[in-house]
């Protein structure tokens, strides 16, 4: 889905995000910790780490699901299917509550998060991307530039935040990970992460994660990078991609 924009996003991110030859935005590097199996037939579209599980959301629709997830092996341990007519977007956990995206639809689900049991549903008017929660407001992303920042209860939006870096909007913000402060943002048709500011939108690094996908072996049908988990307890972050048969546990080298 969304093909039609690779062929712009097929350009190296930093040439994409900076014409100019001073970059000002530090680019973070990585070192994995664990490489862990993941569902190659799974079209990731959000990750959160619950421990001991990871939940999943994933895409396409009559594909999509919620699932929660043994780390280590990579089994599926409880699966909920979406009626076919929505395509699965991101998702988040607020204590016993699992908050889910549809893509075009417009409307997001509740679920309890031990039975899966859908508790509500809510609407919003535009795409739904990714989420993630900054322990006051649903944070939710729909393509573009604009970050909606959302009471979780009545869901109405407080806050509207652009993101840019060197003044310039980034666009293509997918799946989000509230994360020591910050929001990490995958760039859609990009193998990066946007570390950006909850207060400014401004950009306050970029992790390079292009290294990762030679690991995913020759005849892996991978494609983009999407799915962002902290583990708080390690201080590291788990990422993955649409289609990848591989989850990579990795910390981050700070400058």
């Amino acid at each position: 889905m969304r093909k039609w924009l690779f062929s712009i996003l097929s350009i190296p991110f930093i040439h994409l995000f900076f014409s100019f030859p001073a970059i000002a935005v530090p680019i973070y590097q990585y070192k994995i910790i664990n490489i862990y199996p993941h569902d190659p037939h799974a079209y990731t579209q959000g990750l959160f780490f619950d421990d001991p599980f990871l939940y999943e959301g994933t895409g396409i629709n009559g594909k999509s699901t919620l699932r929660r997830v043994d780390l280590k092996t990579g089994r599926p341990l409880k699966v909920l299917s979406l009626n076919s007519s929505y395509f699965g977007e991101g998702i988040t956990i607020i204590k016993n509550r699992i908050y889910q995206l549809t893509w075009k639809s417009m409307k997001g689900f509740v679920y309890d998060k031990k039975s899966f049991r859908l508790l509500k549903e809510f609407s919003y008017n535009t795409e739904g991307w990714g989420i993630t929660y900054d322990t006051h407001f649903l944070i939710m992303s729909d393509g573009t530039e604009h970050l909606y920042f959302l009471e979780p209860d009545s869901f109405k939006i407080r806050k509207t935040l652009s993101v840019a870096s060197e003044a310039r909007p980034v666009f293509y913000l997918n799946e989000l990970e509230f994360v020591r402060g910050e929001i990490f943002a995958n760039i859609w048709g990009q193998d990066v992460i946007a570390r950006i500011s909850p207060v400014t939108g401004r950009v306050l690094g970029w992790i390079d994660l292009t290294g990762l996908r030679k690991l995913l072996g020759a005849d892996s049908q991978a494609e983009v990078l999407n799915g962002i988990a902290f583990r708080a307890d390690r201080g590291t972050l788990l990422v993955t991609g649409k289609y990848w048969p591989k989850l990579f546990e990795i910390e981050i080298l700070e400058k």
